[in-house]
């Protein structure tokens, strides 16, 4: 089979997974006690307040059937509506809210991902190759503090430290809302600073972002050291590793060139799978720093019963989350040849 016709017909394979994972978290909300006008008005609504929550709900059909609803929502779908905010930006579109803060996580997430894969692989292969030694224990000891350590833990402890008690960053926000706007080129902030030669908002970025990137980086990257010590270690211990040894190659080019490559398949799913966990949100960090991003947005909408904004986030998430997966199978090829489709 062809990498073409594979690709294709992995593609079609994911069309019922999105549809029932669509269907599903439809059903779902719409079985989260009461709606969002009556989370609007609280406990003890008055008489007036009832009558117009009783108008909103027929306006927008919560008082059709499931199915109708349903069905009006996928009609609303594919015509390009995803619905509208009915309390936290009332009557904004949320695709328009989405496209608002989305690129605010693809940034963390490439900023993350990128440094903790760099440093992973490294440390993980020194931790193979220097396996059983203080180097490979003090290696495996920060991956352990990794994998152990709740990210919002962390990321607490970093605020009290360095920005509370010490003040040498900003604790909570993406940045300093008193700075002029900067225009949204690209909607990467990083980037659109450095365009329009903002070097002052680019700088205030980058100090409202580096406690939490480090935060999601110092978690992924235990994972991927630990997947690549593992990787190489069973590589390492192969027969045509020993026979490069043994034909005189140097050690360098035996761990870059023969073994790495072949540790890599593992390495690249658990990079892979991360980065789109991240792009769906990275819920506890956005939270725990108020960044405003795509899980935030997320806890806010459940939090207010948001219907439309729910399922498109968990739609979305869902579409990064398979794609990822199809891309990761794809790479196997460029990593291995000897993968055939």
């Amino acid at each position: 089979m062809s990498l073409v016709k594979y690709t294709i017909r992995r593609i079609l394979a994911l069309i019922p997974i999105l549809f029932g994972v669509l269907f599903m978290t439809f059903i779902m909300t719409r079985y989260i006690p009461g709606n969002p006008f009556m989370f609007a008005i609280g406990e003890h609504p008055t008489t007036s307040q009832i009558k117009a929550m009783n108008e909103m709900v027929e306006r927008y059909g919560l008082n059709e059937p499931i199915l109708v609803q349903l069905w009006m929502y996928v009609q609303k779908l594919f015509s390009g509506n995803w619905g509208v905010s009915l309390i936290i930006r009332r009557g904004t579109p949320v695709w328009s809210m989405i496209l608002d803060v989305f690129p605010r996580t693809v940034e963390i997430a490439l900023l993350s991902v990128g440094i903790a894969t760099g440093i992973g692989i490294k440390a993980g292969i020194s931790s193979a190759v220097n396996r059983n030694t203080r180097k490979d224990t003090f290696i495996r000891f920060f991956a352990l503090m990794g994998v152990a350590i709740p990210v919002f833990w962390l990321g607490m402890i970093l605020q009290f430290t360095f920005g509370y008690r010490l003040g040498l960053l900003p604790s909570t926000n993406y940045f300093d809302a008193n700075l002029d706007p900067v225009p949204k080129i690209t909607h990467l902030r990083l980037i659109d600073t450095l365009i329009t030669g903002n070097l002052i908002a680019f700088w205030d970025t980058v100090l409202h972002l580096i406690m939490p990137v480090f935060c999601l980086s110092f978690i992924y990257l235990a994972g991927i050291t630990r997947q690549t010590r593992s990787s190489m270690l069973e590589v390492l211990e192969l027969d045509y590793v020993r026979t490069a040894r043994a034909k005189g190659c140097k050690e360098k080019d035996v761990i870059n060139k023969h073994a790495f490559r072949n540790a890599l398949i593992p390495v690249v799913t658990v990079v892979g799978l991360g980065f789109a966990g991240l792009l769906g949100g990275a819920v506890l960090t956005e939270t725990t720093f108020n960044l405003n991003a795509m899980g935030m947005l997320t806890i806010q909408a459940i939090n207010s019963i948001e219907y439309d904004i729910i399922n498109a986030t968990i739609f979305i998430g869902t579409i990064i989350l398979v794609s990822a997966n199809l891309i990761i199978d794809l790479v196997y090829g460029i990593v291995d040849p000897r993968i055939r489709y």
